[in-house]
């Protein structure tokens, strides 16, 4: 069996698999040459996260493909349904890049709350002559613990961000489409254990009402998660974290940005990505990462780790 991680792989996870009696094609493949170099070297198992797109065509195109694998959450580059209807085996590992997820929300959160977005934009280049004036501008900071989280979707990410805002002392509430019970454990560094239970909500009022920090931590979606009606709802000074495609209206989001009720806003995603609006580029007010949530060395050890695990489980049936 050959396998093509297009989108790179953990040393450890190659060598699993090789131990396993599996090659394993590493290189980085473009688009436009993916089915070629698959049909060259007769690939079994396609391993990809976000970079690499599996069309119906390129489905099409080889008919070695038995297996195709996505790391983290979301299939939105793969062409599920016709690979399914093909025949080939998904297979996927979305716990594994949650928790990276969620300590980017809180790298923003803490981030904007201490204003350290602006700041490092700021003291290179006035930190010598303006640092008095510099420290009164961020003077206005806040902490996070007391605070209340609001968490707009409770999968593998969400419940995450919910365990660090519970670890942090904020007072958390969950937005869901149907009200539900989650129970969730937290785990600590000598073994002990902590369970708590949370009731969500589907209710905009009672969700926004209250809520200092918001994280959209939902999957992919065609309309806007929060857009102007609930932006109008919210407490002046609320911060929100968007970690999710389609999550917010950018438009709106600047118009509440700068006329103060959104104290700060932080995108990992873009409307118009990978070529972001100028306007949001250039925003004091935001902070801005690349769609980097889920990128860590530790998050692709453990979505290789568990990807391997499963193409080994399905090597023995083709």
């Amino acid at each position: 069996m050959k396998v093509l991680a297009n989108d790179g792989i953990s040393k450890t996870t190659k060598k699993t698999l090789e131990d396993a009696g599996i090659e394993i094609l590493d290189q980085r493949v473009a688009q436009e040459h993916l089915a070629r170099i698959m049909n060259e070297n007769n690939v079994d198992v396609l391993l990809v996260k976000n970079a690499t797109k599996v069309s119906r065509q390129l489905i099409d195109a080889v008919p070695s493909l038995k297996i195709i694998g996505k790391a983290g959450e979301g299939w939105d580059n793969v062409d599920v349904s016709y690979a399914q209807e093909k025949g080939i085996s998904m297979i996927s590992a979305p716990e594994g890049l949650s928790r990276s997820a969620a300590e980017m929300v809180f790298a923003h959160f803490l981030s904007l709350a201490r204003f350290l977005h602006e700041s490092n934009r700021m003291m290179p280049l006035e930190g010598e002559s303006q640092f008095n004036a510099l420290k009164r501008s961020y003077g206005n900071a806040v902490e996070l613990q007391g605070k209340t989280l609001g968490v707009i979707g409770l999968g593998h990410v969400g419940k995450e961000v919910v365990k660090i805002g519970i670890s942090l002392g904020m007072n958390v509430k969950a937005f869901t489409r149907t009200p539900k019970t989650e129970k969730l454990t937290l785990r600590f560094f000598d073994g002990q254990t902590l369970d708590f239970s949370l009731h969500t909500t589907n209710d905009w009022d009672e969700f926004l009402n209250g809520t200092q920090f918001i994280s959209i931590n939902t999957t992919k979606t065609s309309e806007y998660i929060i857009g102007l009606p609930q932006l109008e709802k919210m407490e002046n000074g609320v911060y929100i974290v968007n970690t999710v495609s389609g999550g917010i209206d950018e438009v709106a989001l600047l118009d509440f940005v700068e006329s103060g009720k959104v104290a700060g806003a932080a995108l990992d995603i873009f409307e118009n990505e990978p070529h972001p609006e100028l306007n949001i580029l250039m925003n004091p007010a935001l902070s801005l990462s690349p769609h980097l949530a889920g990128t860590t060395l530790d998050a692709q050890e453990k979505t290789d780790a568990a990807l391997a695990q499963q193409i080994i489980n399905l090597k023995n049936h083709y």
